[in-house]
Formats: structure tokens, sequence, C-alpha cells
């Protein structure tokens, strides 16, 4: 069971770009918002990603990076940290998942889980 002082909950919503994308081109754009929680007792500070992006047709990209555009962003327990993004796929449907690599204020190191969440243009599945 996990230690109750480092819970990171990640909840996704995404949105599908018709405006960026170019789909004769197999140029499809999502933007995603992110909100990163922190349930668990201490604060806690995002210090990096890695994205995992897998297209329709199974080809996968990995992202790994500081932070989130730009932010390390302590969050306090209790508190939320929200912020939007963005991806471009060759496809009309993949998904993303992974994982922000968080640190304590006690000095304890640990990840927060990002859950698979699907990208997909409107209509594409049935």
């Amino acid at each position: 069971m996990s230690d109750p002082r480092y819970q990171v909950d990640v909840s996704v919503v995404t949105r599908f770009l018709a405006e960026q994308s170019q789909p004769e081109q197999n140029r499809f754009a999502f933007a995603y918002t992110v909100t990163v929680h922190n349930s668990g007792e201490i604060a806690a500070k995002l210090l990096s990603r890695h994205w995992v992006i897998t297209d329709g047709d199974g080809h996968v990209e990995e992202v790994r990076g500081e932070g989130v555009v730009g932010q390390q962003p302590l969050i306090q327990a209790g508190q939320s940290h929200t912020y939007s993004s963005g991806t471009v796929m060759t496809t009309q449907v993949g998904n993303m998942q992974g994982s922000y690599q968080m640190l304590a204020e006690d000095g304890k190191r640990f990840d927060a889980i990002i859950a698979p969440f699907r990208l997909a243009v409107p209509g594409a599945l049935h």
C-alpha cells in the first residue's frame, strides 16, 4: 500500500483542435488540460514529466523534460495545479499516459502516475 503522505492524483480533459489540424495531411492537433492534485499530507514539487504517446497505428513517442509548460510548481497538501498543453498526431485516435516525478518537502522523491487517456477526433470512434 502506498504511503498516504505522498499521494498525487492526476486528471485530464482533452479537446480536438480542428482549427490547428490538417486531416488531408494526417495532422491532428489536440489540447489537454491537466489537474495535478496533492491529496497527500506533505507539499510536493513537480520536478519533471515523462509522457508516452501512442497513435492509432501503434507508433510510440516518449517525451521527457523538466516541469510542465516551463514551471516546476510546488503543490501544497490539499491544493491543485492546473495547466494546458497539446500534442499533434498523425492519426485520428491515440492515447497518452505517463508520470510526474515529484519531490516532497521532506526530501522524498516519488512518482505521480498519469493513467492512460484517449485523444480522438469527434466521431472517429463509434
